[in-house]
């Protein structure tokens, strides 16, 4: 495989540019004059929402045409956008909010885009995770951005083992519905850590809730989740071992912390898991509770 090096600017291109355009998360303000210009010159903008872009669309008076692009018809309108950068025209592509191609499918696109070598232009916006992460209160020096938790039991289970064990601050969207069954898993996997729990971004009822899991698992209880929601948590401190004092199987003897993992996934694995906790060997646990 050779390189290929991208000149976003000056020189001709022969093929047409894809533009990444970043559009408001909330606040309608909160769109640059590039964006409003870029959207306004490109032959076509490729929308993961037609009805939610047309709204911003008639905001700011733009004309441009506009079609449909989302994770249902991403594998036949993919390709037919492809072809049409090939010929030249010039794309600009937006999700329902914020900056393309992050946990939605535009980055599928700009894949294409680029086996092809199509240019690929960012114009930035607004962004809902860095804009959790810099009002948390939480570090910014190194973060992890982790998009939605799984949903089923063991995928779940097994996105907690990985993200519990990064230093970094963490970083992910969660809806109203999942929110408390999320933050449970949490304190249940990872003991108490701090937290902001942010909602509604730029928006009239913008919220940000800091305190720890726990502490943020009751005022739900107070008040119901409403709106989507990013979590920027705390990472593991370094050095710690992967469960902390406070960490929910710390009053447990090896074979109970064993033995509660194994009811979901069988001895052998919850060996591993409680290794995993503990920070120790898995050798060490298996000897211990089979003796």
């Amino acid at each position: 495989m050779s390189i290929h090096v991208q000149k976003s600017f000056g020189g001709q291109h022969e093929v047409g540019t894809l533009y990444l355009v970043g559009t408001p998360i909330g606040n309608l303000e909160d769109m640059t004059f590039r964006a409003v210009r870029t959207l306004k010159e490109a032959d076509l903008i490729a929308a993961e929402d037609t009805r939610q872009t047309r709204k911003l669309l008639t905001h700011y008076d733009i004309q441009t045409r506009l079609v449909s692009y989302h994770e249902h018809n991403k594998q036949a309108s993919g390709p037919e956008l492809i072809r049409l950068l090939q010929e030249g025209k010039s794309i600009a592509l937006v999700s329902d909010a914020g900056l393309p191609a992050i946990s939605d499918p535009g980055a599928d696109l700009v894949a294409l885009a680029a086996a092809e070598a199509i240019p690929v232009v960012p114009v930035p916006g607004a962004n809902a995770a860095l804009s959790a992460l810099i009002v948390s209160g939480l570090s910014t020096e190194r973060f992890a951005f982790v998009g939605f938790p799984p949903r089923d039991k063991k995928p779940l289970g097994e996105w907690l083992d990985h993200c519990g064990k990064l230093e970094e601050t963490i970083i992910l969207y969660e809806s109203p519905h999942r929110l408390g069954r999320t933050l449970s898993a949490m304190l249940e996997a990872w003991g108490d850590r701090r937290i902001a729990m942010v909602r509604e971004l730029t928006k009239r009822h913008e919220e940000v809730a800091r305190g720890m899991i726990s502490e943020c698992l009751a005022r739900l209880e107070e008040h119901p989740p409403l709106g989507e929601y990013c979590l920027v948590v705390e990472g593991r401190k370094p050095g710690s071992g992967e469960g902390a004092e406070d960490a929910w199987w710390a009053q447990l003897d090896l074979e109970a912390h064993v033995s509660y993992y194994e009811a979901t996934y069988g001895r052998k694995e919850a060996i591993k898991k409680v290794a995993n906790d503990r920070g120790v060997p898995k050798r060490d646990v298996y000897n211990a509770v089979n003796r």
